[in-house]
C-alpha cells in the first residue's frame, strides 16, 4: 500500500507544484519588464535569485537558461514563462513568453513603454528589433520578448 501511495505522490508532485504557484511580486513589471526591453542592466545571477524567491525553483534548465512558470501580466498580455541565462554561453539574457502573438504584443509594448520595433525582414515570422536591443520573436504560437547582451570582459590584470 505504501508503494502505491509513493507512486501516486510522485505522479502528482508536478501538478501540485503548479497548483501552488506563487503570484508575481508587485515589482515584476518594473524589474522583469525593463530587463527584457533592454532598459535596464542584465545580471543573470541577480535575476535568477529574484525569480527563485518570487516563483520557487525553475521548472526546467535547457538551452542555456532556467525557465520559471508565472501567472504574471506584462503590457496587458499573460506571461507564461520567464527565462534567465545560466553561465554556459557568452551571452547573458532575460526573456518572457507571452500568451499573445508578436503582432498583438508589439503595439501593446509601444503604448506602455514607448518602444518602437522594426521588422528585420519581410518573412512570415520576422524578428522585431528595438533600438535598445530587445527582440520580439515567435515562440511556437506565442511571442517571446528578450534582451541578450555579451558578458562584460573581466577587468584587465595590472601589475
Amino acid at each position: 500500500m505504501k508503494k502505491i501511495t509513493m507512486v501516486a505522490w510522485l505522479a502528482l508532485a508536478p501538478a501540485l507544484a503548479l497548483a501552488q504557484q506563487k503570484p508575481p511580486p508587485s515589482t515584476f513589471g518594473q524589474v522583469v519588464g525593463n530587463a527584457v526591453l533592454c532598459l535596464d542592466q542584465i545580471e543573470n545571477k541577480s535575476f535568477y535569485a529574484y525569480l527563485l524567491s518570487s516563483f520557487g525553483p525553475a521548472y526546467k534548465h535547457e538551452g542555456g537558461a532556467y525557465w520559471f512558470r508565472t501567472d504574471a501580466v506584462l503590457w496587458g498580455a499573460p506571461i507564461t514563462d520567464v527565462i534567465v541565462s545560466d553561465d554556459t554561453t557568452d551571452l547573458v539574457f532575460m526573456g518572457v513568453v507571452a500568451d499573445s502573438t508578436p503582432e498583438k504584443l508589439e503595439p501593446a509594448i509601444r503604448a506602455a513603454a514607448g518602444l518602437r520595433y522594426t521588422k528585420a525582414d519581410n518573412s512570415a515570422f520576422p524578428v522585431r528589433n528595438s533600438v535598445p536591443g530587445s527582440k520580439i520573436v515567435y515562440f511556437r504560437d506565442k511571442a517571446k520578448v528578450y534582451c541578450a547582451r555579451f558578458k562584460p570582459l573581466p577587468p584587465a590584470q595590472t601589475r
